[in-house]
């Protein structure tokens, strides 16, 4: 098959479609035929070195993927060859085929197609496991999500509102922030020009974060009482000072949590709660993938500086 491999750590031009050796369908896993990859931040830090796949895990880049059932592996049981699914992958997405634990498999759900459907299972489970079943976001409570017009912002504020709760979300342009407002954020900060911590000081029951250092005293600023700060990226850097007794005042609480290094039983339970809980939203319209752009798979290079570029509202998806 083809698949994008990495040549070397690097920019976006080190990404090469290349002929691989196929995959093969364990026990307990899947085969299955691509049609389409989502495209995440953890793919951008694979490509410059640092961000490894687990072991075990396919080499080559993609967390996400749409497409049909090629091939069942010893095992597995209800699922069969030729059935449409999306998947949460360790890796292996950029590719024409990908084997998958069975428990990371999702049906395609009401209103979408294996394309689309792409877009959902990295950004939807990771919302889900941090938002709701880690951090326990309840309704009438306030969910600040930084990044709101990205792939994990636009699923959160929807994933949100129809559980409830009250959305505020930082981007760094009107129109960002006008899309946002139409999935239903309810309090909108440019963070170019105003400091979301005096805008929500005292305000945040939980906060999103993909910016790590950089924001760490000013989210601390933000939370509630008994607020969490759930932390799931680095762009604003690693390390940080804090006054520890900003963190007793408020009784608050951090969390940090990554989606690939999971075990696959892990994720399994991950993947079955999001099937319990938010599929269902997919049938009734309360949730919808949001699509930037697509590209096809050889592009992976011109999907990466979108990506970097930071210009784009939603997922990026590589097609067959």
């Amino acid at each position: 098959m083809r698949a994008i491999t990495i040549s070397e750590p690097g920019g976006p031009e080190t990404l090469t479609w290349a002929e691989v050796p196929d995959p093969v369908a364990g026990p307990g896993e899947v085969l299955v035929e691509v049609a389409a990859a989502g495209v995440n931040r953890a793919d951008v830090l694979q490509r410059q070195g640092n961000y490894s796949p687990p072991p075990g895990a396919s080499p080559y880049p993609g967390l996400e993927c749409g497409g049909r059932i090629a091939a069942l592996g010893e095992g597995v049981t209800g699922w069969a060859v030729g059935d449409e699914v999306c998947a949460l992958l360790s890796g292996g997405g950029y590719a024409e085929r990908v084997a998958v634990p069975a428990g990371q498999l999702l049906p395609i759900p009401a209103g979408c197609d294996t394309v689309t459907a792409a877009a959902l299972p990295e950004v939807v489970c990771t919302v889900w496991s941090t938002v709701f079943m880690g951090a326990g976001l309840r309704a009438g409570e306030t969910l600040l999500v930084h990044g709101g017009a990205s792939g994990i912002g636009t699923v959160a504020i929807q994933l949100a509102k129809a559980f409830g709760a009250r959305v505020a979300v930082t981007a760094g342009s009107a129109e960002k922030l006008e899309r946002c407002a139409e999935l239903g954020a309810d309090v909108l900060i440019n963070y170019r020009e105003r400091d979301f911590a005096e805008e929500l000081a005292d305000g945040a029951d939980v906060v999103l974060d993909i910016m790590g250092a950089k924001y760490l005293a000013r989210n601390i600023r933000a939370l509630a009482t008994d607020g969490r700060l759930v932390i799931i990226g680095f762009q604003g850097g690693v390390k940080a000072e804090l006054d520890l007794r900003s963190l007793l005042v408020k009784r608050a609480t951090i969390t940090s949590a990554s989606l690939r290094a999971r075990p696959p039983e892990g994720k399994a339970e991950i993947v079955a709660a999001v099937r319990e809980h938010v599929w269902p939203l997919l049938a009734d319209s309360r949730l919808s993938p949001v699509i930037d752009r697509t590209l096809p798979l050889a592009d992976a290079a011109e999907a990466h500086r979108a990506l970097e570029s930071s210009a784009h509202t939603g997922k990026i998806l590589l097609t067959r």
